[in-house]
């Protein structure tokens, strides 16, 4: 868990088991916050369930990121619709996916939960184009291709802008008092002194600093087109669904190996890997051991682990 850097992503992994849910893990479902934006990325067989078990509750979770169309991603949406409409803990309700898991996920919601009735509230399928598809204040979400079975798989991009620090020294040399004189300054507006004296933001701004970045990859066959998109990533989550001795099946079913997916982190400069997406076939010390190898800063995530993701100096 990284400890640095002034503002972070929070990670909760609700649903961690690759293709169909174990005793210890459920079907694919995390969320990603950053203070007080809320995304669910991907909504397996029972995700209400583990929300409810997470202690995280349903509230400002209207906003849904489906890697692809697959049922092990996306069909917790009929039953999170449903209690949704019931306990009327949401006003609207946004999901993000590729055109083919859109098509997938109209059926389920308005042919199987609706049947053609009137939604409880408004529901808005939003195809997925590459590059940002949201933005607000200093942060934005952006979306990539993905490489699986099938079209319209799309991994995603969390990033705070880039900021230049306050140099709280130099603004003491200065006699900058502590208080909104200095918002101003990091606002970027000039400010003057008691006596006269003007202080321009470039005199206690030091250099641009990129802001924190956390990238989510649900299943993935191929990494030579990501290693650019996760260069220097504080964060990354990517599926581990086999390991290097079954790596003919990987490639089969359009899966990545611990191995390769530890490969991308160490090309890529990441700053922690987390692991994702894991079969009932392996112990989960395998899958470490193996990642661990190549890449040493690795976790292999659980049901309902929670991470701080934060900019690395």
């Amino acid at each position: 868990m990284q400890r640095q850097g002034t503002h972070l992503f929070e990670l909760i992994f609700l649903g961690t088991s690759a293709s169909a849910p174990s005793v210890h893990r459920g079907l694919s479902s995390q969320v990603v916050s950053f203070r007080d934006h809320r995304f669910l990325i991907d909504c397996g067989e029972g995700t209400q369930r583990q929300i409810l078990r997470s202690g995280i509750g349903f509230r400002r979770l209207t906003r849904i990121l489906i890697t692809h169309g697959h049922l092990d991603h996306i069909l917790g949406l009929g039953g999170l619709l449903s209690t949704f409409a019931r306990w009327e803990s949401v006003e609207h309700l946004e999901i993000w996916a590729g055109a083919w898991a859109l098509e997938r996920i109209h059926d389920l919601l308005f042919g199987v939960v609706l049947r053609g009735g009137a939604t409880p509230f408004p529901i808005d399928l939003r195809p997925i184009e590459p590059g940002v598809i949201w933005e607000e204040g200093d942060v934005r979400l952006s979306a990539f291709p993905v490489t699986h079975r099938g079209q319209g798989c799309f991994g995603f991009l969390f990033e705070e802008s880039e900021r230049r620090p306050f140099l709280a020294e130099r603004a003491e040399e200065l006699g900058v008092p502590v208080g909104p004189i200095r918002r101003r300054l990091v606002a970027g507006e000039s400010v003057t002194l008691e006596g006269g004296r003007t202080v321009r933001p470039e005199e206690v701004l030091g250099p641009f600093r990129r802001g924190t970045r956390l990238l989510h990859i649900g299943d993935c066959g191929e990494t030579g087109n990501l290693e650019a998109i996760c260069a220097d990533a504080d964060g990354l989550v990517i599926e581990a669904t086999y390991l290097e001795v079954e790596a003919d099946l990987a490639r089969q079913f359009g899966h990545l190996t611990a191995r390769r997916a530890a490969d991308l982190a160490r090309k890529a400069g990441v700053g922690h890997l987390y692991l994702t997406h894991i079969s009932r076939r392996y112990r989960e010390k395998e899958v470490f051991d193996e990642a661990a190898a190549v890449f040493p800063h690795v976790s292999v995530v659980r049901d309902f682990d929670h991470f701080q993701i934060r900019r690395q100096e």
